[in-house]
């Protein structure tokens, strides 16, 4: 998967609700088509992150295990 990010969320080492809570954050200050990464190692960003995505509107764009952590993109919507 190779996507760009416009920004970058380190969520490592936190828990769930803390990943989507700065996720919701960021998005407050990004831009409509930016895409934010969200690295996360917490078990619950796996469903979390898609199921905020769907529930706001901003699109998934998929997930990258890397090892320690994954990386989620999401895209903002309108």
């Amino acid at each position: 998967m190779d996507i760009k990010a416009d920004k970058v969320q380190d969520s490592i080492g936190q828990l769930c609700p803390m990943p989507i809570a700065h996720l919701a954050k960021n998005m407050k200050t990004m831009e409509p088509g930016q895409v934010l990464e969200i690295q996360a190692d917490d078990e619950g960003a796996h469903s979390d992150i898609p199921a905020w995505c769907e529930q706001t509107g901003n699109p998934f764009l998929g997930k990258e295990n890397v090892g320690e952590y994954s990386k989620y993109f999401v895209k903002k919507g309108a």
